[in-house]
């Protein structure tokens, strides 16, 4: 009796930490999925190559640092119809030098490998993320308008 009923309880137990492990899986997928950009393939995923659908495709490059991920864009998932990348400041200086980083974040916004829009962490202690989600849309419509000549 007694046997059982430990068994019965440990079973219990092992299932509510198997479903909490499961739902932080679910909630951190977003964060796993996240796709970097380097020195070495950013030139393919940025302007593509000629048999790429990449004409008039929006893609946005996220300069971020580690010890300043709080401060990151959190709006990536409300975007419609762009391409999203982040580059790890610390493990890429030579875009870092090309691109004039000298915050995190620093966001670009591109169309067909050429930069439009650059928003920039203001420099100071709190390096706070340099747009929000109303003025990132408008950015965009910006780019497609002007990217269309």
């Amino acid at each position: 009796q007694n046997r059982s009923k430990i068994i019965r309880l440990t079973a219990k137990i092992i299932m509510k930490k198997f479903t909490l492990i499961i739902i932080l899986l679910l909630l951190s997928l977003p964060v796993l999925s996240q796709e970097f950009i380097h020195d070495n393939n950013f030139d393919e995923k940025i302007k593509g190559n000629a048999f790429d659908d990449n004409n008039g495709k929006i893609i946005i490059v996220e300069f971020w640092a580690d010890f300043n991920k709080e401060n990151a864009f959190q709006d990536w998932d409300k975007l419609k119809e762009v391409t999203y990348y982040r580059c790890d400041l610390a493990h890429n200086p030579k875009l870092k030098a090309k691109y004039r980083v000298r915050m995190a974040p620093t966001i670009l916004i591109f169309s067909e490998g050429d930069a439009y829009i650059k928003f920039k962490a203001k420099a100071g202690l709190d390096l706070l993320c340099p747009v929000d989600l109303p003025k990132m849309e408008r950015a965009i419509e910006v780019v497609k308008r002007e990217s269309q000549y």
